[in-house]
């Protein structure tokens, strides 16, 4: 996810998406733990979009 798309979003969705996103994180990490991934970059991209999420969030509130 892009930071222009992020920046789009409101509050709400901020924290709906950030849920999301370490849900998924959480499950993927599940499966890996079982069976190795086919993709396992995937894990480290949606902790990436969860700090751009947060990064956002933290520079909403300073402003």
């Amino acid at each position: 996810m892009k930071i222009a798309d992020i920046r789009k979003l409101s509050s709400e969705e901020l924290a709906k998406k950030e849920l999301d996103l370490r849900e998924e994180i959480s499950k993927l990490s599940f499966q890996h733990r079982i069976r190795p991934l086919e993709n396992t970059s995937r894990v480290s991209k949606l902790r990436k979009d969860v700090a751009r999420i947060l990064t956002l969030r933290n520079q909403m509130t300073v402003n």
